[in-house]
C-alpha cells in the first residue's frame, strides 16, 4: 500500500484533493484534525487526561469536551498548547498508525493521511511520499474570508504565522497548484499518482 502524506498552509484547499483522491482513486483518507476530535470524545484514549489538565469545567453536560473553552485557554497559553499537543499529538499518530495497519490487512493500494504540522510532527516517518498543496496566498485569504468569515487582517496574520512556502517545497517529493481551476489540480493529482507507479 502507498501512503502519501498530504500538507499546506491553510486555504490551500487540501480538503479539494482528499475529496478527489477518496472518490476517484479509492484512496483511504486520514485527517489528523478529525481524528484528534475522536481521541478527546468519553471514550477516546485523550479523555480523561485532558480533564485533568483543564479541569471540570471544560465537560459539557453531554459529557463531551468543549473543545471552545479548551481553544479560548490554550489561544493565550503557550504553555498549555504545548501541554495540550503532547497528550493530542501522540495519541492521533497512533490511531493513524493502527488504521493504516488496517488498511494494509484489507488489501487497499493507496492511503492519504493529512494533518497540518505533518512534516513539523515527522508523519514521514510512515509515509511513503509528502505532497505540498499550493495556493498562491492571494486565493487563499479570499477563500478564508469567504468560507470562515475572516478578515483579511486576521486571514493574512494567520498566513505569516505558519510554514513557509520555502519549508514546504525543500520537504515536499510533490507539489500540487491548487489555484483555482479544478481540472488542473485533478490532473497534477494523477500525474503524481502515476508518476508513483513508474519510480
Amino acid at each position: 500500500m502507498k501512503t502519501i502524506g498530504i500538507t499546506g498552509g491553510v486555504g490551500a484547499g487540501k480538503s479539494t484533493v482528499l475529496n478527489y483522491m477518496e472518490s476517484h482513486l479509492e484512496a483511504c483518507v486520514l485527517e489528523a484534525d478529525k481524528i484528534g476530535h475522536l481521541v478527546m470524545e468519553p471514550d477516546g484514549p485523550c479523555y480523561d487526561e485532558i480533564i485533568g489538565l483543564f479541569g471540570k469545567d471544560v465537560i459539557k453536560k453531554d459529557k463531551t469536551i468543549d473543545r471552545k473553552r479548551v481553544s479560548d485557554v490554550v489561544f493565550s497559553n503557550g504553555e498549555m498548547l504545548a501541554r495540550l499537543n503532547g497528550i493530542i499529538h501522540p495519541a492521533v499518530k497512533k490511531y493513524i498508525r493502527r488504521r493504516l495497519e488496517e488498511e494494509r490487512d484489507h488489501g487497499r493500494q493507496l492511503a492519504v493521511v493529512e494533518a497540518a504540522l505533518l512534516l513539523e510532527d515527522h508523519y514521514e516517518e510512515f509515509c511513503d511520499e509528502i505532497w505540498y498543496v499550493h495556493t498562491d496566498a492571494d486565493i487563499r485569504i479570499q477563500r478564508l474570508m469567504t468560507s470562515r468569515g475572516y478578515t483579511r487582517e486576521k486571514a493574512e496574520s494567520i498566513i505569516r504565522n505558519q510554514a513557509t512556502e520555502v519549508f514546504f517545497r525543500s520537504h515536499a517529493d510533490y507539489v500540487v497548484e491548487n489555484n483555482g481551476d479544478l481540472s488542473v489540480t485533478y490532473e497534477q493529482i494523477e500525474e503524481g499518482i502515476k508518476r508513483n507507479e513508474t519510480l
